[in-house]
């Protein structure tokens, strides 16, 4: 009987992977092949860690898992884990693959429409997604004890994903344009000023259904929230004030900051590392979709303060005060990660840098640093690639000085990769995004100038 049951839930996947054009995850040898042209190893690259939200996306859901582990060290159920703002990244990367010719458009829309009818039904609260959710059921993971509720963080990070598909398809054929106005309604039914606390000035990140604001965390900047703030400013139906940004992300412009590591310019006070900034992906998670180009306010010029915050990450390297082997001109970007401590917020400064290398924080900042970008993907492909290269791109973090090379991949690190290459290559998912007319109308509202405003 339990041999029976086995074999009809292996059959049950089988389907499931196939109808959704997803196959089961396994870890073939790579094989590299040096001398490619800059163009050709992009595409390359581009090409093989999109393939995480296809091919390895969750079966049921059609959605990012939260983690694949090719080696198969994580717990049976965690393959059924949906991570929230990792499948809005995957969703820009699926945009991507279409842009790029690795699946066609119909393959693409008929993705996004399973994913889009699939979010509808799932758990929401107050319009808003949890941070994790069981992909077979719908229903809340929950990322902790007092977190099993709504994440408007995540859900920010889910709606910039499937604000840039909309456009993507807004004028498209009759199908598609359904598309459009059914992630226009779930758009619409996030309750952005609930996240105040009943009117406060400021946005909460959690809440939740049985235990309130028990998390009590607001989102003060700076760190990888501004998007959250963009969207709620942003929202037709549920807008927060100008006040919840300025008194509360703002902190009353003490987010203003004159730092100068190594005689550049970091503008913005970073939480917890205000010396030499934080984790990379404070560079990326909110500007997969916003444009930081000539995007200002009152606070900062954001392209500036990302090269900026790029450029020092990377000195922090060069420089290793921390006397990590492996660290180089050419091998440099801490970010969070997997580690050999299981996960850190690696970044600047002794107290948060453990020798860990995550290939996302280098290469998901080409559009800042190309040039110094494209020589570490270089290094990562030729000269650590039998390392650290596999089924879906570069593993998510190794460690030289630790000899440390786990084949673990963690989907919020590896979308930023393919959305920002083509960031750098065609400013697609900028472009996508930044027409949304709520979008405008939300930046004008908080004073922002940006490109063809």
């Amino acid at each position: 009987m339990i041999n029976h049951m086995r074999s009809s839930v292996y059959i049950f996947l089988f389907i499931a992977f196939t109808l959704l054009g997803c196959e089961p995850v396994t870890n073939p040898k790579s094989k590299i092949t040096p001398g490619l042209s800059d163009d050709s190893l992009l595409t390359l690259v581009q090409h093989r860690t999109f393939q995480y939200f296809w091919e390895g996306a969750e079966p049921v859901s059609g959605l990012a898992r939260e983690r694949i582990h090719l080696d198969g060290d994580y717990p049976e159920h965690d393959a059924s884990v949906i991570t929230t703002g990792g499948s809005g990244f995957g969703m820009m990367a699926i945009l991507v693959a279409i842009e790029r010719g690795f699946i066609s458009r119909e393959e693409g829309f008929q993705r996004f429409r399973h994913q889009v009818d699939w979010l509808a039904k799932a758990d929401r609260f107050h319009g808003a997604w949890s941070h994790w959710i069981d992909g077979t059921t719908g229903k809340v993971k929950p990322f902790s004890e007092n977190d099993n509720g709504a994440d408007i963080v995540e859900t920010a990070l889910l709606m910039q994903g499937l604000l840039a598909v909309k456009q993507f398809f807004i004028q498209g054929n009759p199908e598609e344009q359904n598309l459009a106005a059914d992630i226009d309604k779930l758009w619409r039914e996030v309750e952005w000023s609930w996240f105040t606390k009943g009117g406060e000035d400021v946005i909460y990140w959690h809440w939740s259904p049985d235990k309130g604001w028990k998390m009590n965390h607001p989102i003060e900047g700076y760190n990888e929230c501004l998007i959250v703030y963009v969207l709620a400013a942003s929202s037709p139906t549920y807008p927060v004030s100008t006040d919840a940004f300025h008194k509360g992300w703002a902190r009353e412009g003490q987010i203003k900051h004159q730092a100068m590591p190594y005689n550049t310019l970091l503008e913005l006070k970073h939480n917890g590392a205000p010396t030499f900034g934080g984790p990379l992906f404070w560079a990326h998670y909110s500007f997969l979709g916003l444009d930081p180009r000539n995007l200002t306010d009152a606070y900062a010029d954001y392209w500036r303060h990302n090269m900026n915050h790029t450029l020092i990450n990377r000195q922090w390297c060069v420089e290793n005060p921390g006397k990590f082997n492996g660290y180089s001109e050419k091998c440099w970007g801490l970010t969070a990660s997997y580690s050999p401590k299981f996960y850190q917020a690696h970044a600047p400064g002794l107290e948060n840098d453990h020798g860990v290398i995550s290939p996302t924080a280098a290469l998901s900042s080409m559009p800042y640093t190309p040039e110094y970008s494209l020589q570490t993907m270089r290094f990562f492909y030729e000269t650590l690639g039998e390392k650290i290269w596999g089924r879906y791109g570069f593993y998510d973090a190794f460690s030289i000085h630790h000899n440390w090379f786990p084949s673990d991949y963690l989907a919020i690190d590896q979308g930023p990769i393919v959305v920002m290459i083509e960031n750098y290559r065609t400013g697609l998912l900028w472009n996508l995004f930044m027409q949304d007319p709520d979008i405008k109308r939300g930046l004008d509202k908080l004073g922002f100038t940006y490109m063809n405003k």
